[in-house]
C-alpha cells in the first residue's frame, strides 16, 4: 500500500440507526476498493466490521471499528459506529477524527430515533454529512416518504443528488442530477452501465438539477452572480458550491443505494471523493494552549490517539490521527501529557481485526500501532521538541450507575483491573471506588451498555460479578443552633484518660457570618472569636472551627485533637452515617487534668459532644439532585411527564426542539436508578436524556423519616 498524501485522504464516520445497514455499507466500501475480495453479512458473521463474539450474538454493532479502503487513487478512513445511543462512546471519538459523516437511512423506516440523535451530536460536534438512503431493494422500502421524513428532520438543507426509478426487489438503477446521467447495475458482476435519462424522467431530473444549482449557488457569491447571468451552472461549478455547503453544514445531499446488493457504492465513493473535504481543508486543530496546528506532512511528526483497544494475545492497541507531519516505523516521540518517551515501532492501516503494515503515514491519516507503554486515549505524541497537546475527547455524561462486585469476595483485585481496561477501551465506562459509599460504582449510558459489560467479564474473563442497586451519596447537615458538653473519663490502674469539652454548632449560612452571643439554657453567653480555622471538605461544603477557650480551661495543644474528633465524626454523619458539611463550631470551654489528659481524650470528647449537638440542632439530610433534560416525541410527552411527577421531579421548563419536545427538569439522584431503561419502555425507544449533577437540597420529611429507620434497622443487624 502506498503513502497517500493529505489531500488524497477522506475521513468519514457511517452514522445512522440501528439496522440501517451501515456495516453492510462498510463491507461494500472495502470490496470496491479491494480491500476484501468478497462482502460478507451480517447473517453469515464474516464482516470485517462487527467480527466479535458479542456482535454476532447481538447481530449489532456493538463498538466503533476502525477500516479503511482505496478509490479512485484516494485514501478513504472509516470508522463504523453502532446505532444504539448507549454505545455512543465511539460516536464521540469518531468526530474527533472523522471530516464527514455518512448519515445512513433506512429507506423502510425513514427517519429513526437513532437518526434524530446521531444527527443532534453531528451537529453539536459541528460535523457535516451526507445522507445515504439504503435498503432501497427492500419489498417495504418508500422513497417518498423517507424524503419527507429528512425534510421534515432536517429542512431545507436535504438536497436530492440522485433518486431510485424502482424501489423494491428490482432496485437496480438510479438517475444522478449532479451527473445528469442514469446508473443502471448489472446485476452481481459489479458492471455499472452509465445511460441517458430516459425522456419520461427528463421534467422530473430537471427540476431536481435545478434545485442542486441553486443551492449549490447559495454558497458561494461568484457562483451566484454565475447563476444569475446564465440561468445554471456547470457540472464542476456545481461541485465547488456542494464543497462549501457540505463543509458549512448548509447542504445535506441525499444518496440512494442497497449496500447489500452494492448498488450505488461506488458512485457513493466518487461523490466523498469529489465533495467532501481533506484534512487540510477542514479548520486546524487547536491545542489547549490555543496554538494552530497545520495538517501539514512538512510539519513536526504529531499525533492524537483516539482510541485503545486490547487484545488478548497483542496487548494495547493505540488508534490515531497524524496532525501534522509523517509518523514513520521506528520513530521516537514525546508523550506531552506525562513526559515520557515512547517507540513506534510498527505501524498499520487498519480494517477491523485485518491490519496491514505500512512504513508511515502522512498529516490527516488514520492508523494504529501497538505496544506503547504510558500512552493512552487522548494523549498527544510529538516530535522535533513540540510541547503540542490536545484537549482530551468530551463524552456524554453518565445515564446509568450501579454497584458492582464479585460472586467470590477472592476476584476483587482482578475485578478493579478489568475495570480499568474497560475504561481505557470505551471511556464512557466509568469505575470509582466510593469509600463514602463503600461500593464500586460503575455508570455508562444506559443498562444494554453495562449489560455487555456483564457479558465480557463473565464470557472473556471468565469472571462472574453481580450488579446491584447503588447507595445514595446523602450528605447530612444542621438547620438551627445546638449546643452540647461532653466528659470523656476512663481510669484503669496508672494513668487515666479525661477531657471534657463544651461545644456549641450552627448550620453555614451563605452571606451570615460568625456570631459572638448566644443564649444557652436561658443564659446570655458571649464568646471571644480567639482563632479561626476554615477546613474545605473533600465531599462538598466547609467546617468551620473556632478556639472560643478563655482562662486556659483547655490548653491549645488539645484543640487539633478536639478537631479531629469533630471531622471524624462528620465522615461518618449521626443520621445516616453519611458526610456531614457546612457546620461552624464553637470550642468554648471545657475541663482537663494535669496528669490524665491526652490527645485521645479530647478527640473522643469532641468527637461525642458534636454527635450530642448535632441531633439537637435540627438535623436534615440533604440528596444530590441532578439537571435532566429529555428530549421526547410529542405523542409521547404525557407519559413522560407523569413518570417524572412520580420521580418527584421539580419541571423547570418545556420547549420544541425541531421535531422533539424538550423537558428540563431538577431530579433527586435517587429517584433516576434505571430510568434509562424505563424511559426507553415508555417512548418504545424515541426519547433520549442527559443528566448532570446539580446540587444538595434537603429531603422531604417523609423521605428523611425512611431513611432514618432504613439506617436504624442495618445499624441493629451489624
Amino acid at each position: 500500500m502506498r503513502t497517500y498524501q493529505t489531500n488524497e485522504i477522506k475521513n468519514v464516520v457511517l452514522l445512522g440507526n440501528s439496522g440501517s445497514g451501515k456495516t453492510t455499507m462498510a463491507e461494500g466500501m472495502l470490496y470496491e476498493g479491494k480491500v476484501i475480495d468478497r462482502r460478507g453479512s451480517i447473517d453469515a458473521q464474516n464482516t470485517v466490521s462487527d467480527y466479535t463474539e458479542v456482535e454476532h450474538i447481538y447481530k449489532r454493532s456493538i463498538y466503533s471499528t476502525v477500516l479503511f479502503t482505496e478509490y479512485l487513487d484516494h485514501k478513504l478512513n472509516i470508522v463504523d459506529t453502532p446505532g444504539s445511543d448507549d454505545f455512543s462512546g465511539g460516536v464521540f471519538s469518531a468526530f474527533r477524527i472523522a471530516d464527514t459523516g455518512i448519515m445512513v437511512i433506512n429507506a423502510v423506516n425513514g427517519v429513526e430515533v437513532g437518526t434524530q440523535i446521531f444527527g443532534r451530536y453531528a451537529e453539536e460536534n459541528e460535523k457535516p454529512f451526507i445522507l445515504a438512503v439504503n435498503q432501497l431493494d427492500h419489498d417495504k422500502a418508500n422513497w417518498d416518504n423517507t424524503i419527507e421524513s429528512l425534510q421534515k428532520t432536517f429542512g431545507k438543507k436535504v438536497v436530492i443528488i440522485q433518486y431510485p426509478l424502482t424501489t423494491g426487489a428490482d432496485f437496480d438503477t438510479f438517475i444522478d442530477v449532479l451527473t445528469m446521467k442514469m446508473y443502471k447495475h448489472d446485476g452481481d458482476s459489479g458492471v455499472v452501465h452509465e445511460l441517458p435519462i430516459p425522456a419520461d424522467e427528463e421534467d422530473r431530473a430537471n427540476e431536481l438539477h435545478n434545485a442542486l444549482v441553486e443551492a449549490a449557488a447559495e454558497n458561494d457569491d461568484a457562483l451566484m452572480e454565475m447563476f444569475f447571468e446564465k440561468g445554471t451552472l456547470s457540472e464542476e461549478d456545481i461541485r465547488i458550491g456542494l464543497r462549501a455547503g457540505i463543509a458549512h453544514r448548509d447542504v445535506f445531499p441525499v444518496l440512494c443505494l442497497s449496500a447489500k446488493k452494492d448498488v450505488g457504492i461506488r458512485r457513493m465513493m466518487e461523490f466523498l471523493i469529489n465533495n467532501t473535504p481533506s484534512p487540510n481543508q477542514k479548520p486546524k486543530p487547536t491545542t489547549i494552549d490555543g496554538t494552530e496546528v497545520a495538517f501539514d506532512a512538512a510539519g513536526a511528526p504529531c499525533l492524537f490517539v483516539f482510541k485503545t483497544q486490547i487484545e488478548q494475545h497483542l496487548g494495547e492497541i493505540s488508534y490515531f490521527k497524524v496532525v501534522s507531519g509523517k509518523i514513520s516505523e521506528g520513530m521516537e516521540l514525546i508523550n506531552n501529557n506525562n513526559g515520557t518517551r515512547e517507540k513506534i515501532s510498527q505501524i498499520f492501516a487498519t480494517a477491523g481485526k485485518n491490519r496491514v503494515k505500512v512504513p508511515e503515514l502522512v498529516a490527516g491519516d488514520v492508523g494504529c500501532t501497538v505496544k506503547l507503554k504510558n500512552t493512552k486515549t487522548s494523549h498527544t505524541l510529538a516530535g522535533n521538541g513540540k510541547t503540542w497537546e490536545f484537549a482530551p475527547m468530551a463524552f456524554p455524561e453518565a445515564k446509568f450507575r450501579t454497584a458492582i462486585r464479585p460472586k467470590n469476595q477472592a476476584d476483587e483485585e482482578k475485578l478493579g483491573e478489568l475495570l480499568n481496561k474497560a475504561h481505557q477501551e470505551d471511556p464512557t465506562i466509568l469505575v470509582e471506588y466510593s469509600k463514602e459509599l463503600k461500593q464500586t460504582i460503575v455508570s455508562g449510558q444506559g443498562e444494554h451498555h453495562l449489560n455487555i459489560l456483564k457479558w465480557q467479564l463473565a464470557n472473556i474473563n471468565k469472571l462472574e460479578i453481580e450488579f446491584y442497586p447503588p447507595k445514595i451519596p446523602y450528605r447530612e447537615t444542621i438547620t438551627k443552633i445546638a449546643n452540647a458538653s461532653y466528659r470523656h473519663k476512663k481510669q484503669s490502674g496508672g494513668a487515666g484518660q479525661f477531657g471534657e469539652v463544651h461545644i456549641i454548632i450552627e448550620p453555614i449560612v451563605e452571606g451570615v457570618e460568625a456570631r459572638s452571643k448566644f443564649k444557652i439554657d436561658g443564659k446570655e453567653l458571649n464568646l471571644n472569636l480567639k482563632g479561626k480555622e476554615v477546613y474545605p471538605l473533600d465531599w462538598g461544603g466547609h467546617l468551620e472551627f473556632y478556639n472560643c477557650i478563655v482562662g486556659g480551661a483547655i490548653d491549645a495543644r488539645f484543640l487539633p485533637a478536639i478537631q479531629k474528633g469533630i471531622m471524624e465524626k462528620m465522615e461518618e454523619g449521626p443520621l445516616t452515617g453519611s458526610y456531614a458539611r457546612d457546620i461552624r463550631v464553637y470550642v468554648y470551654d471545657g475541663k482537663m487534668h494535669p496528669v490524665d489528659s491526652n490527645e485521645l481524650s479530647f478527640k473522643l470528647a469532641g468527637r461525642y459532644a458534636f454527635k450530642d449537638a448535632f441531633k439537637n440542632a435540627g438535623p436534615k439530610i440533604m440528596e444530590p439532585i441532578y439537571n435532566v433534560t429529555i428530549l421526547v416525541p410529542a405523542e409521547r410527552m404525557g407519559d413522560v411527564m407523569s413518570d417524572l411527577q412520580n420521580r418527584r421531579a421539580m419541571i423547570e421548563g418545556m420547549s420544541s426542539a425541531k421535531s422533539f419536545e424538550k423537558i428540563v427538569a431538577k431530579v433527586p439522584l435517587s429517584e433516576m436508578h434505571k430510568y434509562s431503561t424505563t424511559l426507553s419502555s415508555l417512548t418504545s425507544g424515541s426519547a433520549t436524556y442527559s443528566m448532570k449533577f446539580s446540587s444538595y437540597e434537603q429531603v422531604p420529611s417523609e423521605v428523611q423519616e425512611k431513611l432514618l429507620k432504613a439506617y436504624e434497622a442495618v445499624a441493629v443487624e451489624d
